[in-house]
């Protein structure tokens, strides 16, 4: 397996250098820490053809991830498909759209678990025997799962309003599960404080350098699956904003270390909910740095974080990438939700259909051209917010299992009966 290739932890608004360790910001100035590499040692060392010949893993791109070895949590994470959406672009009116689809990894249905498989590592690697985060579900499952798996006590925070599928999907792994009144943003600065003085391994916390580079590999599988080059355009949802970062970092460092050989023109987009929107609302209003939510009022809670830690960057990224940023209605978000599953068979959660409504806002608005490439990124799968949709379902008719009674009901049958 590849060798550990990153060098430190670098501010990134002063640039001052880390040693690794489980810290997550710069004590001179307080902005976040990012994993610093070597990048021409990792280019003499990786190539398309070893990466072919490794499992179909997030971690065939070891080099280009922080951990030491064989990851020792969530060896087979990743490797989800990139789905040609013929019969969704159709709808949209768009010649060229993929769907890089999460909501199939493994083991929790979100793209949650590639990031947490990197952090927990790192934890086993720091000698750590408890962890934890702060969630609005996914990560939650993902971090009570993998650490189950890696024999970690485990304590999850959440929001006490969280949706009943999402607190099953944590309690079941044997989590000590702690729902807290208030604020997605209130339960995060508790494990901060919790974090600080138990040293345990909180992945959005101290751990968030590391956590936040496995974000990385759905850029990576992107760029793999389209034949080792990059779309025209990514649209992607935001919660802390770490994620549409990532991918567009991942698009740098394949052509840094020689996998892809074009330019990075990608533009990147992000998707929001209006009832909590702090970063489309910065983007929208021309501002540099967003204003937080105090209250999020919206069913798509796994975006609901009011004051997301990477929200002046991901803001500067669609600016500078010629992208943009929208948010879209509750209303809105079952439409994308019900139409990315009655046209691609993908049941995908309330992030998802924020990300397919948010593409047909821009569209409309013509700000991403219609005969252009457009991946979208499906993050979460649709059972943990069945709830969301509950509403927009028809009940199924009853009848008596009689051919006449379905005849009555179907009305004339379009195509010709089979005869014995």
């Amino acid at each position: 397996m590849p060798t550990d290739f990153a060098t430190g932890l670098r501010c990134r608004v002063c640039g001052k250098l880390y040693p690794k360790g489980p810290t997550n910001f710069c004590t001179d100035d307080f902005g976040p820490l990012e994993v610093d590499y070597d990048y021409d040692a990792i280019r003499a060392n990786i190539s398309r053809d070893k990466i072919a010949r490794r499992p179909k893993s997030m971690w065939r791109y070891g080099e280009l991830l922080p951990v030491a070895g064989v990851p020792s949590v969530g060896p087979q994470v990743g490797g989800t498909p990139l789905i040609r959406a013929d019969r969704l672009a159709d709808a949209l009116g768009v010649e060229r759209l993929w769907i890089k689809n999460d909501a199939v990894n493994f083991p929790t249905l979100s793209f949650k678990d590639r990031v947490v498989s990197v952090a927990l590592s790192k934890a086993r690697e720091f000698g750590m025997r408890t962890v934890g985060c702060a969630s609005t579900g996914n990560l939650a499952n993902s971090v009570a799962a993998q650490a189950a798996q890696a024999g970690l006590e485990t304590f999850i925070l959440v929001p006490a309003d969280l949706e009943r599928a999402k607190i099953f999907g944590t309690a079941v792994y044997g989590a000590k599960v702690i729902g807290c009144t208030g604020t997605y943003d209130e339960v995060n600065r508790l494990c901060t404080q919790i974090a600080l003085k138990y040293g345990w391994g909180f992945v959005n916390v101290n751990l968030r350098p590391f956590y936040a580079e496995g974000s990385k590999t759905m850029g990576y599988e992107i760029a793999e699956d389209l034949g080792w080059r990059f779309p025209q355009h990514v649209v992607c949802p935001m919660a802390g904003g770490a994620l549409i970062g990532k991918i567009h970092k991942a698009f740098t460092e394949l052509t840094r270390v020689g996998l892809v050989d074009q330019p990075v023109t990608t533009k990147m987009w992000g998707a929001q909910a209006a009832g909590c929107n702090p970063i489309s609302d910065c983007v929208k209003s021309g501002r540099e740095r967003h204003k937080p939510v105090r209250k999020p009022t919206t069913i798509c809670k796994s975006l609901a974080i009011g004051d997301p830690a990477d929200g002046y960057f991901a803001a500067k990224l669609m600016r500078d990438t010629g992208g943009w940023a929208e948010d879209v209605t509750d209303e809105e978000i079952v439409d994308g939700m019900l139409l990315l599953a009655r046209t691609e068979g993908v049941f995908a959660e309330t992030a998802g259909g924020t990300t397919v409504s948010v593409l047909r806002k821009l569209l409309e608005q013509g700000r991403i051209p219609r005969n252009e490439e457009i991946v979208i990124c499906i993050t979460g799968n649709g059972l943990k917010t069945q709830d969301a949709v509950f509403e927009a379902i028809e009940e199924p008719a009853v009848i008596k299992p009689t051919l006449a009674e379905f005849e009555a009901l179907s009305g004339s049958l379009t195509a010709e009966p089979v005869l014995a």
